[in-house]
């Protein structure tokens, strides 16, 4: 028996709620799947534990309308009442089951729900003898059993959860009149005109308000996790192409992954995803095909992302390293003697990378140019690179490994003195292996986890995270713990 789990559904149910296209063959939407989330049934105690208040939320933010009604008793003539001012105080939430049910959707039935229900009574009546109005406050102690069937299915271009099947069950509907002054057969009255009618009002407006705070949590999971894959120029279409996918251990997505970049839209195709790709041993898994990776790549190459300049003393210390090739003399004394020293290399044309289960390995052409405080460049070269890549996540950092196969310096000159180079050839060379790539990568560990920490990641906790690559794609898997005041602060903005 598990606690609280139905507001994890409805964080589950949002990811994957939006998108366009949906395609009702699975085998043709794989094959324009550019990435697959997979969310485990362990993971459904992490998301428990933390999400409490989107239940509480559930029933405290619900509004309840007033309700008028009329009643004729014997020697008192017509009595008519109206129920204003409902709200709920005291709210506890006991305990909760769930089940993955294989191709339909998730059973759930959330037992013990205590609340109070205040409010007042305005009520007259009268006959020829007698005309009364009085109004009076009362509580209403319950306990509720909660459960809801959610359906998932495409429709309009979207997927989308059917919650119509909610339902309650009250265990106790006590009312508490204030004072005692009040006659029996009032009091009498009114419980039964609560018990009728009030049980209705609360669970109309409770399961109208859990399809409202899942609509809620939908959009805002939806934009935030759009506005997490975009940066400036470049964005996400995450949009899913079919229907998720729900077994009896976990519930799955299926993305398009395709990168937006100013008016272009580069898409998914013949993705090659298996469901058996993926396994259920940890709680959360990415699998995302090349096919993400590469258009991402073209489009920060295309936006100028891959441009680096050092200068000064970093650029000296740098060559400070142990190279067996001879340093060329201009170049030693560009470092040295120039004052003003400048490196400047970029991405000449666009990287292609490849995984394999060898790991991803990386194509790239760079150049670079070497000022030493004139206008004219000293030196600029060109190479082609071939590097294996790897990387990992730790302490809320990204770490890159990068170990050059191949090295090429396809053009070498210097402009100042309208001169090809020959002999220099080994030295760019050496130093592209033993200074550039290291740098390079360093570089980027650095600016990724600054992209990273804008968007959010370091505000979760992160457990064993893993980069399997496979034969065409790449599989991240992870434990991790959901950031409780994240959840505390939407419902703060969103909800009041």
């Amino acid at each position: 028996m598990t606690r609280d789990v139905f507001p994890w559904l409805l964080l589950v149910l949002s990811v994957f709620r939006t998108s366009r296209g949906c395609l009702q063959d699975p085998a043709a939407a794989h094959r324009v799947t550019g990435a697959v989330c997979r969310l485990t049934h362990p993971a459904a105690a992490v998301l428990n534990e933390k999400t409490t208040k989107v239940i509480e939320a559930a029933f405290q933010h619900a509004r309840y309308p007033s309700v008028t009604g009329e009643k004729s008793i014997l020697f008192v003539g017509k009595v008519q009442y109206s129920l204003d001012n409902l709200e709920i105080h005291n709210l506890t939430i006991g305990q909760s089951a769930f089940e993955l049910l294989p191709g339909e959707g998730v059973a759930m039935d959330i037992s013990n729900v205590s609340a109070t229900f205040r409010g007042t009574i305005r009520y007259g009546y009268g006959s020829w003898l007698i005309n009364v109005a009085h109004s009076i406050d009362f509580e209403i102690e319950s306990h509720i059993d909660l459960g809801i069937n959610p359906k998932l299915y495409c429709g309009e271009g979207k997927v989308a959860a059917d919650t119509s099947d909610c339902y309650l069950n009250f265990h106790k509907l006590r009312l508490h009149l204030q004072g005692d002054r009040e006659p029996n057969w009032l009091k009498r009255l009114f419980t039964d005109f609560i018990t009728f009618t009030v049980k209705l009002v609360i669970k109309g407006q409770i399961c109208k308000e859990i399809n409202k705070v899942a609509n809620i949590l939908a959009d805002f999971i939806q934009s935030t996790a759009e506005q997490f894959l975009s940066d400036g120029n470049i964005s996400f279409d995450i949009g899913v192409t079919t229907a998720p996918v729900i077994t009896a251990n976990y519930i799955e997505s299926y993305h398009k992954g395709f990168t937006r970049y100013n008016n272009t839209t580069a898409a998914v195709r013949d993705s090659g995803f298996q469901p058996t790709q993926l396994t259920e041993h940890r709680m959360l898994y990415f699998w995302v095909s090349d096919q993400v990776f590469n258009p991402l790549i073209a489009a920060a190459h295309k936006d100028g992302r891959f441009h680096l300049n050092i200068s000064g003393a970093e650029l000296t210390e740098l060559f400070k390293t142990n190279l067996s090739s001879a340093t060329p003399e201009f170049f030693r004394k560009c470092l040295l003697e120039s004052g003003s020293p400048e490196l400047s290399v970029w991405s000449s044309a666009v990287p292609f990378l490849n995984t394999s289960t060898l790991g991803t390995r990386l194509w790239a052409e760079a150049s670079g140019r070497l000022g030493c405080g004139n206008q004219t460049p000293e030196l600029f070269f060109q190479t082609d690179v071939v590097v294996d890549v790897s990387a990992s996540y730790a302490d809320k950092k990204l770490f890159l490994q990068g170990k050059p196969s191949e090295i090429f310096v396809i053009r070498a000159d210097r402009p100042s003195l309208n001169q090809t180079l020959v002999d220099e050839l080994e030295f760019l060379r050496e130093a592209v292996e033993k200074v550039g790539i290291p740098k390079v990568m360093s570089v980027l560990e650095v600016e990724v986890t600054r992209l990273l920490d804008k968007q959010g990641t370091n505000q979760f906790d992160i457990f064993n995270p893993e980069v399997l690559p496979q034969d065409g794609f790449v599989v991240i898997q992870m434990d991790f713990g959901f950031p409780h005041h994240l959840l505390v602060e939407f419902l703060k903005k969103t909800l009041q």
